[in-house]
């Protein structure tokens, strides 16, 4: 295996692992701010490949926040080992992530941050989002990053496959793809209005963590994949009342 870092933002670095027996690529982001902030870790076994990569930036010891969109292997398996590198980096999540899990799981003290509530880094603002059980998890959240109108997407839009950097391509139909393989997203009568919602934002990028950034129509790529949900939605509850007939 590889890791890859690219600037796919103005200072937003996708690092992204691509495990060929497995035909599926892991994305972390880093945001180079005056404090940075890491966004998914990645497991623990991909630690040194995705430290490595990172230090080819900044000093893995400078990382003042670690944040991820829900407790998962991937996304954060590696939080502890990133804590004992950077001494002064401290675990942010949604008031869910940080009461249910990360109080325990995090060597270090998280904070919580509430829906809305921004985070200043300086030169950068993420603003938490809370997107509970979206794509999945109870603490599931997403940050979106102020200056360069980028969303930090989490499992959204999750795809197999190797992909270039960006592509202002469709990131749709792979999405589609992949939840007919993986079956991990969530169907709740919420799930299609909170994908709408986001695209409210009128983010710039999209940086996935399963897949490429995307710079393409972010609005309409957020609609038709709430579009999507929907339709298994609507189908599982049809043969949900038809069982029940």
């Amino acid at each position: 295996m590889e890791t890859r870092i690219d600037e796919v933002a103005p200072e937003i670095y996708r690092v992204s692992t691509y495990v060929p027996d497995m035909d599926f690529a892991f994305n972390q982001y880093l945001i180079n701010a005056e404090q940075p902030l890491l966004f998914h870790t990645g497991p623990r076994a991909m630690y040194p490949l995705v430290s490595d990569a990172i230090s080819r930036v900044i000093p893995v010891e400078t990382l003042r926040w670690i944040s991820f969109g829900h407790v998962e292997a991937d996304e954060c398996g590696s939080m502890n080992q990133f804590l004992a590198a950077a001494p002064q980096a401290t675990v942010v999540q949604s008031v869910i992530g940080v009461m249910v899990s990360l109080n325990d799981l995090a060597d270090r003290p998280p904070r919580q941050l509430a829906d809305g509530e921004v985070l200043d880094l300086g030169d950068k603002r993420v603003r938490w989002i809370d997107t509970s059980q979206v794509p999945h998890n109870w603490e599931a959240g997403l940050m979106f990053e102020e200056t360069t109108r980028t969303l930090l997407c989490g499992d959204l839009f999750t795809a197999t496959g190797l992909y270039q950097p960006t592509t202002d391509g469709d990131i749709v139909g792979p999405a589609s793809a992949g939840e007919d393989l993986f079956h991990g997203t969530a169907l709740t009568p919420a799930t299609a209005p909170t994908i709408r919602r986001l695209a409210k934002l009128d983010a710039t990028t999209f940086a996935l963590m399963h897949g490429p950034a995307f710079n393409g129509d972010t609005r309409l790529a957020l609609h038709d994949l709430a579009d999507d949900f929907e339709r298994r939605f609507n189908a599982v509850r049809a043969d949900l009342e038809s069982v029940a007939v």
